[in-house]
């Protein structure tokens, strides 16, 4: 074989593959290397992969070296393995491709025409890498820190590099020439040429010695049926928001992905890809025109998911079941709700709702017809209420997870738009937020200050896209979670007492829930609880602690969420009528009072998927009536959290008059005094009131004796 390395080196590499092993569980040596290169020999592995922390384990040296110069290593360890793979084959391989059938009759036929003493041409020899049906990857050591784009320059060139960034673009996975065979169309010598930059220029005349002899003045034709094509893919990764200096932009870098490595990574995905750095060959016009300069790509040699904002890898590890018994306990709705960004104080109901969003419904899909199960979510409210922080902790929190601002998301900038490939150059789609976060979440800060033609972008799944004839629809899955600051302010809302938002009525409805915080009466308790839990916060840079409800972790959260996504729990039909009871009630609600929001058949299906998410929440096949009264509550907790409702002396209707008007319309719908307990607490609940709240309310009427409570607490009559 060409490119024979130095004995020592040969030798190192050989003992490395079959002297190193390691200890099993039982003290047994564990031979890894020896196993791998049997499952090459046997075409059972396609790829061989080296630990570099074995290599330095067995020689510290060796390992520096690969380090310092990857691509030139990759190629020893290539022809090391080469000649040690016969000595591992222990069975023919059964199943031969096109490219097997195509060398083993050329070796036939070499046999034949040659007698044993004949010298060959060497530019007839088979290249290396014609013959090899394997890969060599490098696996950087457990130590090494991963680089952000900007720390990778010029003194990197040809060295074991580690990058990590977010995928922004992904070619389609095509062919690419790795080893050009040509046929004389005089002499019919076949001549081969290995090929090491994405692009070359074919040989056309004839090198073997007839024809040079003869001047025969052959032609060489590409044979496609005895060339070697590997699967190759460029992706386009891009540095971290938090890795930017201030006042610069982000840097993107260039990945080859070749043969299995392909399709590892899709846009969106937060990475870390090993690999070796390097120049990109330009030939022809091209490398004229850049002059010096040249272009740099990294050659992957591994790609792992890693999570958004931490430095270890994506965990898709299976709970144990301790963990879950520990989650599942009493109170679980409420502990996860609080882990969620647990430095913000309150919005307990806010952060209930985020929850299920992450969490998601369960999408329909009967006989063709699609219902989404995503949760979308606006938040409204004044500036300084933590609308913001929330936005940033979901979109950490999700594993995939977009955030973008609404002043600086254009139609392009949050759809998608046209580029050209520069490799290929064929015009294809480069995603924006809405595609980048498919599959997770997509947060849209100052939402209103986009523009209503980009605005209406997210109303439907599919971003259809087409410019200059270049008609594309993509389908995608998302949640969106936008915020928009108050226009008016809670001053205004308090003088007028209506709504003050305005929105399109069918992106209002649209929305799984509205919510704004900011219309909350402050009273003196609440504002020293929150001024307390503010400066503990500025102090120790953490929540303050609240008793035995301890955050969960983020790296949990992601697992359980995840368990939770796999669910998919169905509505039982006993339900339904209880259900369908519900919205009446609150339609009818909606139409009698004039400062309601606006009511669709879209908050049934609100209610839906919120209560299917309550029950993926729990684990559960089936969703309870708990599940659909907690829905309504937080329908309900939206619905008034926009709307502002005071009576005609000034007095602010509290929840023990809210609670006392559902009560008493109840008896009225009876036609009578006396009201069941259950019945009553049930209606009160789905509206969004807590137990406490209903039982404060009840006793307080009891004892201004507006209506009296039986001894056994079941039912309620007017006085």
């Amino acid at each position: 074989l060409p490119n024979k390395c130095p004995i020592s080196i040969s030798e190192k590499i050989k003992s490395f593959f079959t002297d190193f092993y390691v200890t099993g569980d039982k003290g047994k040596k564990e031979y890894v290397y020896s196993k791998q290169l049997v499952n090459l020999a046997h075409r059972e592995q396609v790829a061989l992969t080296v630990d570099l922390d074995d290599v330095e384990d067995f020689d510290s040296s060796l390992a520096e070296a690969i380090l310092q110069n990857g691509r030139r290593y990759v190629n020893l360890f290539a022809d090391v393995v080469y000649e040690m793979l016969p000595d591992y084959k222990q069975k023919e391989v059964v199943a031969k491709d096109a490219l097997d059938v195509y060398i083993e009759h050329r070796m036939l036929m070499e046999s034949r025409n040659h007698q044993p003493g004949d010298v060959r041409d060497p530019r007839n020899k088979y290249p290396p890498e014609l013959m090899r049906r394997y890969e060599v990857y490098f696996k950087m050591p457990s130590a090494t820190k991963t680089m952000s784009v900007r720390d990778v320059k010029a003194s990197s060139i040809g060295k074991l590099v580690m990058v990590k960034g977010i995928v922004t673009r992904c070619t389609d996975v095509k062919p690419i020439l790795r080893v050009a065979t040509y046929t004389c169309d005089q002499c019919g010598a076949e001549t081969y040429q290995p090929i090491s930059s994405p692009s070359f220029t074919p040989l056309v005349t004839c090198p073997s010695d007839d024809c040079r002899v003869n001047k025969a003045g052959g032609r060489l034709y590409l044979q496609t049926r005895g060339s070697k094509f590997i699967k190759f893919q460029e992706l386009k990764i891009q540095e971290h928001s938090d890795q930017v200096p201030v006042g610069n932009i982000p840097r993107s870098m260039t990945v080859f992905v070749r043969g299995d490595l392909t399709r590892c990574a899709l846009p969106g995905d937060h990475v870390s890809v090993t690999g070796v750095f390097l120049p990109l060959l330009r030939t022809g016009f091209r490398q004229m025109q850049s002059g010096l300069l040249s272009d740099t790509y990294l050659e992957a040699h591994k790609i792992t998911k890693m999570n958004k904002m931490e430095d270890d890898e994506l965990d898709d590890e299976a709970m144990s079941e301790e963990e879950l018994k520990a989650l599942t306990e009493e109170n679980f709705y409420e502990k996860l709700a609080g882990s969620i960004a647990p430095e913000i104080y309150g919005h307990e109901d806010v952060k209930k709702a985020l929850l299920l969003l992450l969490v998601g419904g369960v999408d329909q899909n009967p006989n063709g017809m699609k219902i989404r199960g995503n949760v979308n979510i606006c938040l409204m409210g004044d500036p300084g209420v933590a609308k913001s922080q929330l936005l940033s902790y979901i979109d950490r929190l999700s594993p995939r997870g977009q955030y973008t601002t609404g002043r600086g998301s254009s139609g392009v900038g949050l759809t998608a738009s046209v580029m050209k490939d520069p490799l290929t150059g064929e015009m294809t789609l480069e995603g924006g937020a809405l595609v980048l976060a498919d599959g997770g979440v997509c947060c849209i800060d100052e939402f209103d200050k986009m523009m209503d033609m980009d605005r209406t972008a997210i109303h439907e799944p599919n971003v259809g896209h087409c410019s200059d004839a270049f008609p594309r629809q993509l389908h995608l899955k998302i949640v969106v979670h936008v915020h928009v600051p108050c226009m008016q302010g809670l001053v205004q809302a308090k003088k007028e007492g209506t709504n003050i938002y305005v929105f399109l009525c069918h992106l209002r409805s649209w929305f799984t829930l509205l919510g704004d915080d900011t219309l909350s009466q402050p009273s003196k308790n609440s504002t020293h609880l929150l001024a307390n839990h503010i400066t503990f916060v500025h102090k120790h840079c953490s929540e303050p602690p609240r008793g035995t409800l301890k955050p969960l972790d983020m790296r949990l959260m992601r697992r359980y969420i995840a368990l939770c996504r796999s669910k998919n729990p169905a509505v039982p039909e006993e339900l339904t009528d209880y259900i369908v009871g519900a919205y009446v009630e609150m339609r009818k609600e909606a139409r009698n009072n004039k400062d309601s929001t606006f009511m669709s058949p879209r908050t049934l299906l609100a209610i839906l998927r919120l209560s299917t998410a309550l029950a993926r929440l729990r684990l559960a096949d089936v969703v309870d009536k708990d599940d659909i009264n907690e829905a309504m509550r937080l329908m309900e907790m939206s619905r008034d959290s926009l709307v502002h409702h005071a009576e005609s002396t000034g007095r602010i209707q509290t929840v023990t008059d809210k609670i006392f008007a559902l009560i008493r319309d109840m008896a009225s719908e009876l036609g009578g005094k006396t009201v069941k307990m259950a019945d009553a607490v049930e209606r009160c609940g789905s509206r969004g009131f807590r137990p406490n709240q209903i039982e404060e309310a009840i006793e307080e009427y009891e004892e201004l004796n507006v209506w009296q409570v039986n001894q056994a607490r079941t039912k309620i009559t007017f006085v």
